[in-house]
């Protein structure tokens, strides 16, 4: 007997699944990990060090500029850069 074939076009996975846009690109990943360095390094400045005796309340410690102006500087430029990397539109 004499089989019958029938031709289909072949499935490809391409033409079945839809490609999603992605809200974000490389580029903002690579500035919110930016950002996000920069308000760690921000924390940890402002965490200062151990005291060498915590009985004793040493206030150029707690009160030094690293603590109190350049550790919430840094904070701040983190947030402004994650809020550019959010509103950063992708390249084409």
């Amino acid at each position: 007997m004499a089989e019958i074939k029938t031709t289909s076009p072949p499935v490809t996975k391409e033409s079945n699944v839809k490609a999603t846009p992605t809200i974000f690109s490389k580029e903002n990943y690579t500035w919110m990990g930016i950002g996000a360095v920069v308000i760690t390094i921000g924390m940890f400045l402002m965490s200062g060090g151990a005291s060498k005796d915590p009985a004793v309340f040493n206030k150029e410690e707690v009160y030094s500029t690293t603590r109190i102006t350049i550790a919430p500087i840094l904070i701040l430029a983190g947030l402004v850069i994650e809020i550019y990397a959010i509103f950063k539109t992708p390249r084409k």
